[in-house]
């Protein structure tokens, strides 16, 4: 889950070679709920036509290109150039945010390094990114998951029937609710996500709904009780008993 502050400094870096351009507004979107995205670099040679959706967004969104020529033929100077920029801006500027557009995992130790500042890398990138890359940022968001509220039911009931057969998505859960909850073993859903959050990236869109709280609504393992006091609403969860 995103902690929100409107005084976070957001750096957005695009792989413009790996990265889709009908996806930006999603992107700047997605981002704004973590701060204000103040720096928007985007990389490439943009002499080559495959950039051209890229280069119709650049002025719409504020984003700064950065000319790559192929120093080499079939090697491209791209994921350099944006391995340097992010280590100034990591060095130079008051940064809390990185958003990296990608799907490459060269890209792996670059955020590992900047998640040892204490930095967030919020990754976005295709279902065939590498997994150590996936892995290795705060949260990742994949592009080219259909969006869910457009998914259709009988979809949804079948990706809801494989999530318990998720081993690894099952222990998160159940481990965070196990440590946020009280003696009855009802947890507040805030320090849920925010203990699943610490445990790896994860996104409840990338499972097919678009609240956290919807995917342990429809998870029967989890009792999920919703409540109003003094016109303020919360969110309370607990495994099954």
């Amino acid at each position: 889950m995103a902690t929100k502050s409107l005084h976070d400094s957001i750096a957005l870096l695009i792989d413009a070679d790996n990265a889709p351009a009908t996806k930006i507004d999603f992107i700047i979107s997605e981002l704004a709920t973590y701060g204000i995205v103040n720096i928007r670099k985007a990389y490439g040679n943009w002499t080559k036509r495959p950039l051209d959706g890229w280069v119709k967004v650049l002025h719409e969104y504020a984003i700064t290109p950065k000319q790559c020529f192929d120093l080499v033929k079939g090697k491209n100077a791209t994921d350099m150039a944006l391995l340097i920029d992010a280590m100034d801006i990591l060095y130079t500027k008051q940064v809390s945010t990185f958003g990296l557009v990608s799907s490459d995992c060269d890209f792996t130790p670059l955020v590992l390094r900047i998640r040892e500042d204490g930095k967030q890398v919020i990754g976005f990138g295709r279902q065939n990114s590498p997994e150590p890359f996936v892995l290795a940022c705060s949260h990742f968001i994949y592009l080219d998951e259909e969006d869910t509220s457009k998914t259709p039911q009988n979809k949804k009931e079948n990706s809801v029937s494989s999530l318990k057969q998720n081993t690894k998505l099952m222990n998160t859960l159940r481990t965070a609710v196990k440590e946020a909850s009280d003696e009855d073993g009802w947890a507040s859903l805030a320090p849920v996500g925010s203990h699943i959050s610490n445990q790896g990236p994860f996104n409840h869109r990338t499972y097919g709904f678009r609240k956290l709280s919807d995917l342990f609504e429809a998870i029967d393992l989890f009792e999920v009780k919703k409540t109003k006091h003094a016109g303020r609403s919360s969110i309370r969860v607990r495994l099954r008993r």
